[in-house]
């Protein structure tokens, strides 16, 4: 396929856009300094000021990953307002182009995350369950929005809401290995919230799968069926590393150190991938463990 795809330079977009490219498909990557980067047969650049609907008329699909890094600062007032508007301004482009295409893309991938879901406990979350009502709830439930012209325009729309992906390169896993490899590892908060882990590797397998079958429509939670509670991935982690697990981070200390962003590290989200599962998507890594060692070759 010609997937036009937006965030396809950031941590899950990199290797989304490797994964793509391995199947052989053509990419068009939109991007803030579309020459910066060095196109090829397979893979070129546009910028957000380019005619995004030409663009879009040409590709079989539309991947948008866009938004404002969530866990790059602390969330003052403008930060917020950044997250936010990073994601609907983007969302209502690529929206706007699906719709003035002369021809439109057959399927429209739109990120979201598990955040929709707010923190709710012990209760099991399928993409049926409704938003929370917190910050991150919003945000999502207003992104999602923003995607919604496109399938009233007759466009298979899908609405990954992702969850904690996994690999050593950058993200939640990356942080977490310096304390544990230095034996002060631990849970963060009281370790009872459950943690909507997945591993890279599944994210890209789920979001091919998004592409690939007709029958996936609308949200779709991106978490491994072994979900678990922060403890217990915590343990898992020192179990493969041969570090201990018993230093938590108290919740206090958290909201010293990120303020209100404490409140997702300790959301407890029982996210079920019930769409993945029901579609016939095979999780490669469907438990902590497991997952951990192949990511950080403990096998």
């Amino acid at each position: 396929m010609n997937i036009l795809v937006t965030g396809g330079t950031g941590f899950i977009g990199s290797f989304l856009a490797k994964a793509l490219l391995d199947k052989g498909h053509q990419l068009t990557i939109v991007t803030r300094d579309a020459g910066k980067y060095i196109p090829s047969e397979a893979i070129r650049y546009v910028s957000w000021n380019s005619d995004l609907a030409e663009a879009a008329g040409k590709a079989d699909a539309v991947v948008n990953m866009a938004g404002f890094n969530l866990s790059s600062q602390r969330w003052t007032p403008s930060v917020k307002k950044e997250i936010l508007d990073s994601r609907i301004k983007a969302t209502n482009a690529m929206t706007q182009a699906i719709i003035k295409a002369e021809t439109p893309p057959a399927v429209f991938v739109s990120f979201s995350a598990v955040g929709y879901y707010g923190s709710r406990g012990d209760e099991k979350l399928p993409e049926t369950a409704g938003p929370g009502d917190d910050f991150l709830a919003d945000v999502c439930r207003k992104w999602e929005e923003a995607a919604a012209p496109a399938e009233k325009a007759g466009v298979r729309l899908v609405l990954p809401r992702i969850g904690v992906v996994k690999h050593p390169s950058d993200g939640a896993l990356a942080k977490m290995l310096l304390p544990f490899k230095l034996g002060a590892g631990g849970p963060l908060g009281n370790g009872n919230q459950y943690y909507p882990w997945i591993h890279m590797e599944d994210t890209t397998g789920l979001i091919l799968h998004a592409l690939e079958n007709e029958t996936v429509k609308g949200p779709m939670n991106v978490t491994a069926p072994g979900v678990c509670t922060m403890k217990t991935f915590a343990s898992a982690l020192g179990k493969v590393l041969g570090r201990p697990s018993l230093l938590p981070v108290p919740e206090f200390a958290l909201k010293l150190a990120l303020g209100e962003m404490a409140s997702a590290v300790t959301a407890s989200n029982r996210v079920i991938p019930e769409v993945a599962l029901a579609t016939g998507y095979r999780f490669r890594y469907p438990e902590a463990e497991q997952a951990l060692r192949h990511l950080l070759q403990r096998d």
